[in-house]
């Protein structure tokens, strides 16, 4: 993949982000002051956890973890709850502006503002390696490859890459949905459980504010649900 190629995708997801950064939290779909937004936070979570104990993953304490495309820190901040090492608990974003506020919220923790497509990290370095609806923003499949690539590689031997993401999202034309087929493409020979998780968002929206129950009900039938968590381990 070359760089010209890396830095225009760079520049297009830059551009994004500082478009979501001015919205207030009213506007912001990916507030938790957004009731549909915490709705899906809380089923992402029920799902990643149970999912770690049926993987043998659990707990997390002692493990050595990174999270590709930390954003401002919530899933670390959500994995410290879980019972992750401070000490060995890991963030990388490509925009400097999110890595500043992950690191104004976690100090302790060590983040490092760098291209998924070049980890900065030797092989062979972390029990997990996180991302969360960071394939989803790379339009370019090329680079796609690139960033599971270095994934895989600085994954140890036994470990597992945790995985979620969109495979529909008809509405965000700066996303792709990226469905199991393509998942798997990206890790060829490695053994995946499949979650289909969340209820789609613009439906959310409309019924979470109306009945939490119900939406609960509605996302346990799983056919309306829009993301896959997945627990990708590599045969290394």
């Amino acid at each position: 993949m070359g760089a010209v190629d890396v830095a225009r995708e760079t520049a297009r997801v830059r551009d994004v982000y500082s478009r979501r950064a001015a919205l207030t939290a009213d506007e912001d779909p990916y507030s938790p002051v957004n009731a549909s937004y915490l709705f899906a936070i809380h089923g992402r979570q029920r799902a990643l956890l149970n999912r770690l104990r049926s993987e043998r993953l659990w707990p997390l304490d002692g493990k050595s973890i990174l999270e590709v495309g930390c954003g401002n820190g919530g899933v670390l901040m959500e994995l410290l709850g879980f019972g992750a090492d401070p000490r060995r608990l890991h963030g990388v974003d490509l925009l400097a502006e999110r890595v500043a506020m992950a690191r104004e919220r976690l100090p302790h923790l060590p983040m490092s503002c760098a291209s998924g497509s070049h980890l900065p990290y030797p092989d062979s370095t972390f029990d997990l390696v996180l991302q969360f609806t960071v394939f989803s923003s790379i339009l370019d499949r090329g680079i796609c490859y690139t960033v599971a690539n270095e994934m895989e590689r600085i994954l140890r031997p036994g470990g597992a890459i945790v995985w979620y993401d969109f495979w529909i999202n008809p509405i965000n034309k700066q996303t792709r949905g990226i469905r199991p087929g393509e998942i798997r493409k990206y890790f060829p020979g490695s053994r995946f459980t499949f979650d289909r998780i969340t209820l789609a968002p613009p439906l959310a929206r409309r019924l979470v504010p109306l009945s939490w129950t119900g939406a609960r009900v509605l996302e346990n039938l799983r056919f309306l649900n829009t993301h896959y968590l997945v627990i990708i381990r590599p045969s290394k």
